[in-house]
């Protein structure tokens, strides 16, 4: 322990904002302040070991007050408006500093730096060494220094006091109190040796210091401690200090004993449930955790549950055999604390399986079909062959209400209203519907859920869908079935194959459940744009409906049936403020929007609203008003102020305007009808015209090729040229390896027949001779791949090397051999209809085709030529303005 020390006259003072340190006493703390920062600096760390420095107590207002009220408190008032706070804010209050503190020195030091903002902190381990009284306080730079005088006895004086008869005797009582305390705590506390050491060496006036800083003592207490210079009176007033303590370990002690001596098991119980009720009342959190444990009971009886649900559900409850009664198998969660961290979890698990709907079912009315298709018919148009397949399920439903039909799989482009479909049967069987998104779900968990073993986890997206709707029989719509990956987390697709099996779903396991559930009464329906990513085994469990899109004039039906109401209901609109001609819906059908669906086509219908609600209330509109209020004329939205001003400017409505009278006059506003000057401001100029695949196909070298996409058909351009070289082909666009090997056989095909097609003479056969060819694909951003490009690649390089350029009325498609015969391909209705939205008259398909000519609509089909192809060379006769000229006796 420390020896005595020379205190100088002079020292740095760090002040202890209501906190006491004692002599003898270790403290930690930590410096962060410019303030305290600086003072260890100068002070210690630059001194090392022969700094001391001074730790004085200092007051706030409001506890400097309360003491001199009590009269306690020895101060000296200074204004220190640049003292900083433990936070690091300046106060701007006046604190008062004890007048007697307590000299310290460093036993620890470290410093470091904070990131990012570079400020220098310090931790320091300080060891109170002896009394001192302030004489005088100033400040230097932004720390204080005090002039001080010593306090403590010096050696001589002590040995000179301790000859006291009375100084004995405290001594001897203070040592018995503590030794009698420390006996006490060996029984708890494996520190209390160290204190026993230090009770045998240290004399009495340092043990009293010791052990009153290790005691949780209010801060006068500590003052009045630190204030006992008189050795007497501190032995005394730690000797106080010391027993106190040690009776209340005892009289805890004896409570303790008796508690446990008197009370049983039942009883004890009950007194801390009594307790815990008390405690909660005060600190006003009197939920009545056991009401609701109890409701929480009640739903699971009456939840419907099957028997071996059942009896989970009372494992989990109770901790006693289940031969108990059920009155008591809530007393496992009711032992349990909300604080503890199973409780949180275990409640949930048990409200989920009393929410799931175990036996609860909607009440499907009678089937009406004929209400059924005028429902279908009203909500969709077209879509014949697709309604009629959902009439016939409703059919079978009808007649057996308890068939497991197939699971439906609505394929199409965006758009094109797979979702609504599915809506519309729930409405038509008067079921629920809930719709579950799989776009992106590459967790097998979110389909069966995870296991309740990990943190956060939660049951799978089909559970929740059914706890959400309440019932067991839902319509549950699988949206973009084919947006599902796989990882390391375990493949979604490989789940749904429980899921969509009639003869495996009724005991569908979800992982955080850990019981099964029966899924066979929910009436799956999936969506997806593109059949080719869904896994076979899945795709096998549905029947595929494909949707491909809608013709221009089923565009228009829709547009003036559904769209149209639909966004002037949603700008607050009507047809009695603002109408769209036909004429007008039709322009934008063909100059603004080439997709299969109508979302691009609705998108452009609201711009137009969006358009007239400005201009509508742009309008000075005058408004009728009763006779004490004088009639008003405003300007509802002023485009030119608010241009010219960033301040909003309001104007107050008499009282007697009343709503109906402001939605009477709008309703008077003139008629606006949309126009075609009025189409080109709002939604800017054409995007497509009936000129692109004439310009594109001005010059030779260039053909039209149809493609299917995730979003439909589109129309493809392909572009060949020719350039001094060495003989090689050149393939740009972004393409794949199949569609590149096509290009390949079809540049063979053509250097193979280079003679019969005229463009080289028997003896210079070899085309590619000092020349390479380039052959592209425009829109190089978006991939390409397929057979289907075969005929087109072929007809751009006899159109290159012939210097014939091919109709422009004219699109092909279809997959090309070495020998030049046309093979069939897929997405034929797909392919024609964005033929027929391009305007394109002509389309070449290959001959084995024409069976998938009976999906296209009689509409298109009648106002477009189809023509077929067995090979190459009835391609390039129909390409060919006038066919192609082929050498005598060539064809086969």
């Amino acid at each position: 322990m420390a020896e005595p020390v020379e205190l100088p006259g002079r020292l740095a003072i760090l002040p202890f904002k209501n906190k006491v340190l004692l002599p003898g006493a270790i403290i930690r703390i930590r410096c962060t302040t410019p303030s305290s920062v600086k003072l260890v600096e100068q002070e210690l760390w630059q001194r090392e070991d022969k700094g001391l420095i001074g730790v004085l107590p200092v007051r706030d207002t409001e506890a400097a007050s309360t003491a001199n009220e009590a009269g306690t408190n020895p101060k000296v008032p200074l204004p220190v408006s640049d003292l900083p706070k433990e936070d690091g804010k300046n106060q701007n209050e006046t604190m008062h500093w004890h007048t007697r503190g307590v000299a310290a020195r460093a036993l620890h030091l470290s410093r470091g730096v904070e990131k990012p903002s570079g400020r220098v902190t310090y931790i320091v381990v300080l060891e109170g060494l002896c009394r001192f009284s302030v004489q005088e306080i100033s400040p230097r730079g932004t720390y204080y220094i005090a002039k001080i005088s010593r306090l403590d006895m010096t050696r001589a004086e002590l040995e000179q006091a301790e000859q006291d008869t009375d100084l004995l005797l405290l001594s001897r009582r203070f040592k018995a109190t503590a030794t009698e305390l420390i006996s006490v705590l060996e029984q708890k506390q494996k520190t209390a040796g160290r204190a026993k050491v230090l009770l045998e060496t240290l004399p009495v006036h340092r043990l009293a210091d010791i052990f009153v800083a290790s005691f949780e003592i209010s801060f006068e207490e500590q003052l009045s401690m630190l204030d006992s210079v008189d050795l007497k009176v501190r032995i005394s007033k730690a000797t106080e200090l010391v027993d106190r303590h040690l009776q209340s370990i005892r009289v805890a002690e004896k409570i303790t004993q008796k508690v446990e001596g008197q009370l049983s098991k039942s009883q004890k119980e009950f007194l801390l449930r009594q307790q815990m009720r008390a405690i909660k009342e005060e600190l006003g959190d009197n939920d009545d955790e056991e009401d609701d444990v109890a409701v929480l009971e009640t739903k699971m009886q009456t939840a419907g549950m099957p028997p071996n649900v059942w009896k989970h559900a009372q494992r989990e409850l109770r901790a006693e055999p289940l031969s108990l009664s059920l009155s008591l198998s809530v007393r496992r969660l009711r032992k349990m604390q909300p604080q503890q961290p199973g409780y949180t979890s275990s409640r949930m698990y048990l409200e989920l399986l009393a929410d799931l709907p175990w036996q609860i079912s909607s009440d499907e009315r009678e089937l009406d079909l004929k209400a059924a298709k005028d429902r279908l018919d009203s909500d969709h148009y077209g879509l014949v062959k697709v309604k009629q397949r959902i009439i016939e399920y409703l059919a079978v439903r009808k007649l057996k209400s308890d068939a497991r039909g197939p699971i439906l799989c609505f394929a199409g482009p965006p758009g094109v209203g797979k979702t609504s479909l599915a809506s519309s049967i729930a409405a038509a069987l008067g079921r629920k519907f809930v719709r579950i998104s799989l776009g992106g779900v590459k967790d097998e968990a979110d389909i069966r859920g995870h296991r309740r073993t990990y943190i956060g986890s939660m049951p799978g997206r089909l559970i929740d869908g059914l706890k959400r709707v309440s019932v067991n029989n839902p319509v549950m719509l699988l949206d973009e079935i084919d947006k599902t990956g796989s990882d390391v987390r375990g493949d979604p697709a490989a789940a749904l194959l429980e899921v969509l099996d009639p003869e495996q779903n009724q005991t569908f396991n979800d992982h955080y459940l850990n019981v099964p559930f029966d899924l066979s009464k929910v009436i799956f329906i999936a969506t997806a744009n593109r059949i080719q990513p869904i896994p076979p085994p899945l795709l096998d469990r549905m029947e595929v409906i494909e949707l491909p899109g809608y013709t221009h004039e089923e565009k228009l039906k829709i547009a003036i049936r559904h769209l149209i109401p639909r966004v002037l209901d949603n700008h607050g609109l009507n047809s009695q403020i603002l109408q769209i001609p036909e004429d007008m819906v039709r322009l934008i059908i063909e100059r603004y929007t080439r997709e299969a669906g109508v979302r691009g086509l609705e998108r452009n219908l609201a711009a137009l609203a969006r358009a007239a609600a400005v201009r509508l209330a742009e309008q000075e509109c005058s408004i009728a008003v009763g006779n004490e209020v004088h009639p008003i004329t405003t300007s509802l939205l002023e485009g030119t102020r608010l241009a010219e001003s960033a301040e909003v400017e309001l104007e107050v409505m008499p009282m007697g305007v009343k709503s109906h009278d402001l939605s009477n006059s709008l309703r008077g506003s003139p008629l606006m009808v949309i126009d075609e000057p009025m189409l080109e401001k709002v939604l800017g100029p054409p995007r497509f015209d009936g000129q692109e695949t004439a310009e594109r196909v001005a010059t030779p070298g260039v053909a039209v090729g149809l493609v299917w996409t995730s979003f439909g058909g589109e129309v493809q351009f392909v572009e060949a040229t020719a350039m001094v070289g060495k003989g090689d082909l050149h393939l740009t666009g972004q393409l794949g390896d199949v569609i590149k090997e096509s290009a390949q056989i079809a540049l063979t095909w053509v250097r193979a027949r280079a003679p019969d097609l005229t463009f080289a003479a028997a003896s210079e056969i070899n085309l590619l001779e000092g020349k390479d060819i380039h052959i592209h694909f425009p829109a190089g951003a978006v991939p390409k791949d397929g057979p289907s490009a075969g005929v087109t690649l072929v007809t751009s390089l006899v159109s290159l090397f012939s210097q014939k350029k091919v109709r422009s009325d004219t699109a092909m498609t279809g997959e090309v051999t070495l020998r030049g015969l046309v093979l069939p391909v897929g997405g034929v209705k797909e392919k024609i209809l964005a033929a027929h939205r391009y305007g394109i008259k002509r389309v070449i398909l290959p001959e084995r085709n024409v069976k998938d000519l009976v999906e296209v609509p009689s509409s298109v089909l009648a106002c477009m030529e189809v023509l077929l192809a067995k090979r190459m060379e009835d391609v390039l006769d129909q390409a060919f303005e006038g066919g192609y000229p082929w050498r005598h006796q060539s064809k086969l």
